[in-house]
């Protein structure tokens, strides 16, 4: 995981592509563009050679430009860092500050993948990229540039339970509806609670639970642990809100159904 800090001082958490996952997809490009270049070749081989071999050889020089340079540079501008093997492995090269590539960036990646993948076999870019925290071949780091990993599993939300001995009292509670603010701190508290220390923990939920208490009644029973209270609170609430919304779904299908038979009703 890196970090970019944005100019409004916003931080972004970046993933770079993983060394596994930069080889399958440079192979399955190059597989791609060799098997083009080869059938582009045999037609022209086909249809110039017997007539005027110069000319098929100048033919066949400006097709190894343009497959191996001019047409990755040209998809990987028009796409923003794609091709289709990166596409297939959920990747995309961006600039080094997070940035969408430019075609200046591209050519240079294209110029030198002539070099460090096709006429050294990928040697080159092998070694480079296995010794880089980020992956990196010998393009990227003179175009400034990595593969980021564009396709990210989203992790499930965790569901918050109330403690089995705050239920009866969960039932009960009057519960008024929590400033956005608040909901949000606690929310990210009850994700993250695992992973902070034991005093830090008890603090932050004594802190939340003490503004909780101004929109809930009657308190919790004496003795109740801050954070019990703050899972107590916010699953009941959850569990209010979706027998609200439940139930003015059924009233709004209902009304609908009345509402499409009145004009046609006997």
């Amino acid at each position: 995981m890196s970090s970019i800090v944005t100019g409004e001082a916003v931080v972004l958490e970046l993933r770079p592509a993983g060394f596994a996952a930069r080889m399958v997809s440079a192979l399955i490009d190059v597989v791609v563009q060799v098997l083009v270049f080869v059938g582009l070749l045999l037609l022209v081989a086909r249809a110039v050679e017997a007539s005027d071999p110069a000319l098929a050889q100048a033919l066949s020089l400006s097709l190894v430009v343009l497959m191996f340079v001019v047409v990755p540079a040209a998809v990987e501008t028009l796409t923003r860092g794609k091709s289709l093997g990166r596409l297939a492995m959920g990747l995309r090269i961006v600039r080094d500050d997070g940035g969408s590539v430019r075609f200046r960036h591209a050519i240079i990646r294209s110029f030198t993948a002539v070099l460090e993948i096709y006429m050294l076999a990928g040697s080159l870019a092998f070694m480079v990229a296995l010794f880089n925290s980020k992956s990196k071949r010998l393009g990227d780091l003179l175009a400034g540039t990595y593969a980021l990993r564009d396709r990210v599993v989203a992790p499930l939300p965790q569901l918050v339970e109330a403690p089995p001995e705050l239920a009866g009292w969960a039932d009960l509670a009057d519960m008024g509806r929590l400033p956005d603010g608040l909901a949000r701190r606690i929310s990210r508290f009850l994700a993250q609670s695992d992973r902070m220390t034991g005093s830090a923990r008890t603090v932050l939920a004594a802190e939340l639970a003490g503004e909780t208490t101004a929109h809930v009644s009657p308190q919790p029973p004496p003795g109740t642990h801050p954070e019990a209270y703050l899972r107590a609170v916010v699953a009941e609430r959850r569990d209010r809100d979706y027998v609200r919304l439940d139930r003015q779904r059924q009233q709004s299908g209902e009304l609908g159904e009345r509402l499409h038979r009145m004009p046609f009703s006997d």
